[in-house]
């Protein structure tokens, strides 16, 4: 079965509107693993205008699921990273004033660096994932790199899901057939939502986990936190 890593970063933007700690980023992921969610992912950038290195920190000493830390591997990060030991990394090439990752990696240009990277986060026990377009060149180019596993940059697929479910797929089942047969787990995430989800799931049944934030921080508004992990629990368990 599919695992659900709840990204939280969008609770820490509603914190950091007024200062304060209102409201409590940790004991919000606390609440979210104890509604069943098997993950929390935090992506930290630069700026600090979500999620913070110091909520990272914070976040290591209570979490009880797997902590998935995304991020550029800039060196503060890389620092970060390996001083917490999360579970997972997952590498994504966020520009410094990016407001949402909006491509992955190209793993044939980026071979030498990213084979640096994971081999720094390997030395720590830490498990590493690359974020990827859905392109069975890229995701062979992630196994060369020694990454464990992928994830899937699923945009592309939300946006042309309404239009064209089948063909929206298509290359992403064609990048998760390579992912397997390259022996890399599987991962995907970016705008994954209630209406898309099952469906991707479906059609993809060995995705090991989906990272998912904004639409169900968005959905929790109007559902409430804890129904809402449970109705996107209910769409990764086919």
């Amino acid at each position: 079965m599919t695992k659900l890593s709840v990204n939280i970063n969008k609770i820490a933007v509603v914190r950091n509107s007024r200062g304060g700690n209102m409201p409590d980023v940790t004991r919000a992921a606390l609440d979210i693993e104890g509604f069943g969610a098997e993950g929390i992912t935090v992506h930290p950038r630069p700026d600090a205008r979500h999620i913070r290195y110091s909520d990272v920190r914070e976040l290591k000493q209570v979490l009880r699921t797997e902590f998935n830390i995304e991020g550029n591997p800039i060196p503060s990060f890389v620092d970060l990273v390996c001083e917490v030991v999360p579970t997972q990394v997952t590498l994504v090439p966020d520009a410094a004033d990016a407001i949402t990752s909006n491509a992955g990696w190209d793993t044939l240009k980026n071979r030498e660096f990213l084979t640096k990277i994971t081999r720094t986060f390997h030395e720590k026990g830490i498990r590493v994932s690359i974020f990827v377009d859905p392109d069975p060149e890229m995701v062979a180019g992630a196994k060369v790199c020694g990454a464990d596993r992928v994830e899937l940059y699923t945009e592309a697929y939300a946006r042309d899901y309404k239009t064209d479910r089948e063909k929206a797929v298509a290359p992403y089942i064609a990048a998760a057939e390579e992912a397997r047969r390259q022996g890399l787990g599987l991962n995907a995430g970016h705008d994954l939502n209630l209406d898309n989800l099952k469906y991707f799931l479906r059609r993809i049944p060995w995705t090991d986990e989906v990272s998912i934030g904004h639409a169900l921080i968005c959905d929790a508004l109007y559902m409430g936190l804890e129904n809402t992990v449970a109705l996107y629990l209910r769409e990764t368990k086919l």
